[in-house]
């Protein structure tokens, strides 16, 4: 039998990123950094691969890659656009997971209820003066609202605005992955009780946060989301 002398602490080798996983490291984050400024068209395909120093099957692999995590978009004839669907992959999963709408929307509401609460109770920790006049601009773009689908969309800006005052990137993306249901949700409990309900419990809401108060701005909108979940069950308002 052979004998070590020593004994040799062996750490496993890392593997290298492949050059795929390079080149989408290093697009992604340009497309961070960049997102906010020009019209988000990427060069020609040839000339980003001559630029990052790849082939032309290395750069197609790496924008399928965040194409499919929502930073890109891929049209054929008009080239590579950058865009902010970081959402996209949930998203799109949800009516295969739960293909009963009601079912969606009852778990929807049991997932804000997780975390909403807690996105204004940060908010109003950390709100500015900007902020809290912003969300006062959206409340009075709900309560102003000519139709349904313009308040559905000030209520989902209302909720978006705490979560990105809030600032935490994971809560913030994880309520945009919620987003397109959660106007389907919205639709129905306007369309059953009508949205003044909404507009006084997101005054409560940004009251909460204008003076600071988390705790309040917390049972505020736990207190929405609760009665959100019973008007999802309400039978719609009929027209006399």
């Amino acid at each position: 039998m052979t004998s070590y002398q020593f004994i040799m602490t062996i750490v496993p080798l890392k593997s290298a990123p492949s050059l795929v996983e390079q080149v989408c490291a290093r697009l992604a984050r340009q497309l961070r950094d960049e997102m906010d400024s020009g019209d988000g068209r990427l060069p020609p395909e040839r000339l980003m691969a001559e630029r990052l120093g790849v082939s032309r099957t290395v750069l197609r692999e790496a924008t399928k890659r965040l194409e499919s995590q929502g930073l890109l978009e891929i049209r054929h004839g008009s080239g590579i656009r950058a865009v902010n669907r970081l959402h996209k992959p949930l998203s799109g999963s949800l009516s295969l997971l739960l293909p009963e709408m009601a079912e969606r929307l009852r778990q929807l509401n049991e997932t804000r209820a997780a975390i909403e609460p807690e996105i204004a109770r940060q908010a109003a920790l950390k709100a500015k003066a900007a902020d809290v006049k912003q969300l006062r601009a959206i409340h009075a773009r709900m309560t102003a609202a000519d139709t349904h689908d313009e308040a559905v969309e000030a209520d989902i800006d209302f909720h978006r605005t705490l979560a990105r005052i809030a600032g935490n990137e994971i809560l913030k993306l994880m309520l945009e992955s919620l987003a397109d249901l959660g106007r389907e949700s919205r639709r129905v409990t306007i369309g059953n009780v009508g949205r003044q309900r909404a507009i006084d419990h997101h005054t409560a809401i940004l009251n909460a946060v204008a003076a600071h108060d988390a705790a309040a701005a917390a049972k505020a909108m736990k207190h929405h989301l609760d009665e959100a979940t019973r008007d999802l069950a309400t039978k719609p308002k009929t027209k006399r």
